[in-house]
């Protein structure tokens, strides 16, 4: 069974931090709390981007359907985001790089009104080898 719930959020420096707020508290009430840590990294990195780039209000979308989780990031820029290779010592340019690390698959959706969309997509099935302990068996509680 699927779901979809969006948040939207000004062009504001705390924006960023409520779309990882709610993002973790959709997913645990989902009871996806596995993936919590790498798609609040993702939805942090996909709204900073928003703000620093777009300078525009944005929607936080989280939707699942089968097996994926998709996480959206809608604002109102018609620039696609860059990946930019960085060197250890950069403090900026690395957002879309950790997001394509984090994710199974991202991407970019034009809109006709000029804005775009920024998604990521997550498998909400856990792995198996992510239970087994170092010994490939199930560990005790």
């Amino acid at each position: 069974m699927g779901w979809n719930c969006d948040l939207e959020l000004p062009a504001h420096a705390s924006s960023a931090s409520r779309a990882r707020r709610f993002v973790g508290q959709r997913l645990v009430e989902h009871e996806l709390q596995y993936l919590v840590d790498d798609v609040q990294v993702v939805v942090s990195e996909l709204a900073t981007n928003a703000l620093t780039h777009a300078l525009t209000p944005f929607t936080v979308t989280l939707a699942a359907v089968a097996q994926s989780l998709l996480v959206k990031v809608r604002d109102g820029s018609p620039r696609d985001p860059v990946i930019v290779v960085g060197t250890p010592l950069d403090t900026a340019g690395r957002g879309v790089t950790i997001v394509a690390l984090l994710s199974r698959d991202w991407g970019v959706t034009a809109h006709a009104d000029g804005g775009k969309t920024v998604w990521a997509a997550f498998d909400t099935c856990q792995r198996l080898d992510a239970t087994l302990g170092s010994t490939g068996s199930v560990p005790v509680p």
